[in-house]
């Protein structure tokens, strides 16, 4: 059983001074793209003090040290101040947006059975492009004449080897129709439910982080990209950074779907605001 997080007091550490606090804020930064600092001290000390219990570590001085020297311990640092809050179906209009209007413009410049290709970063455990996979096979009628390519990408290793398994809690079901249950996943079985080995086979997942091209290269070119209430976390240089991988990672008038709140437009101008009946999305700009 996981031991529960616990503070610095508790496990008898002072507070984080604010120069390693700055410190530990700058590696996640410089590693992620997200954005901490002083008014996130309470989550950050929880989360540093639990992977110093980890570690049967007694300072937080050794722990930056570990962290330097041992790029698998930084990953573990990362993974644990990632947010995985996520479902199935959500934001379901970008996904009738997706039949609707983004795949029958693309499939004008493709022939039958040539690659479409559809990327979701962060992926989290897999709802988002496990929806995906669902979402197109009910409500595409063209599904079955093309090749259909769906990438879930995330930083946090461990929540990839979750997706890859396909077990879900009652929480991540509950925008699902009792009839998708049925067809699309095993019988539940302590609270949770498999999806079935056919579905969980369409969906390919590998690390990535948005901020690295390197660590993006080998995942190919996209025809669609959904990376969604990811840039919120981010500052406005690593916003920038971002959207120029995302731009990389397109075919040429490729489209991008972003979370309600975000904008490419703030960010980038490589990109055209597309405002579709189901919802606004971005085009690469680039003529094909």
């Amino acid at each position: 059983m996981a031991m529960p997080p616990i503070t610095s007091k508790e496990y008898g550490l002072e507070p984080l001074s604010a120069a390693d606090l700055e410190e530990i804020c700058a590696l996640i930064y410089k590693r992620s793209g997200m954005v901490f600092g002083e008014t996130k001290r309470y989550y950050i000390e929880r989360r540093i003090t639990d992977l110093l219990r980890q570690r049967r570590a007694r300072s937080v001085r050794d722990y930056i040290s570990i962290l330097r020297s041992d790029f698998g311990e930084s990953e573990l640092l990362i993974n644990s101040f990632t947010i995985n809050e996520t479902y199935f179906y959500r934001e379901l209009h970008q996904l009738s947006c997706l039949s609707n209007s983004i795949l029958p413009d693309l499939i004008r410049a493709k022939g039958p059975g040539d690659r479409i290709r559809i990327w979701s970063m962060p992926c989290s455990s897999g709802e988002e492009p496990y929806s995906i996979a669902i979402w197109l096979l009910e409500n595409w009628p063209l599904v079955d004449a093309y090749n259909i390519e769906i990438v879930g990408s995330d930083i946090d290793t461990e929540i990839l080897r979750r997706a890859v398994d396909g077990y879900f809690g009652q929480r991540a079901l509950s925008k699902l129709s009792p009839d998708l249950l049925d067809r699309y996943f095993e019988p539940e079985r302590d609270q949770q439910r498999r999806l079935i080995g056919d579905l969980r086979e369409s969906v390919t997942f590998a690390k990535g982080n948005i901020i690295d091209r390197q660590s993006l290269a080998a995942l190919g070119h996209f025809d669609v990209i959904f990376c969604r209430n990811l840039l919120i976390y981010f500052d406005e240089a690593a916003r920038e950074t971002a959207a120029r991988n995302i731009r990389e990672m397109l075919n040429p008038r490729g489209y991008v779907c972003l979370g309600h709140t975000e904008s490419m437009s703030r960010m980038s101008k490589s990109f055209d605001t597309v405002r579709f009946p189901d919802a606004i999305v971005y085009r690469e700009t680039r003529d094909i």
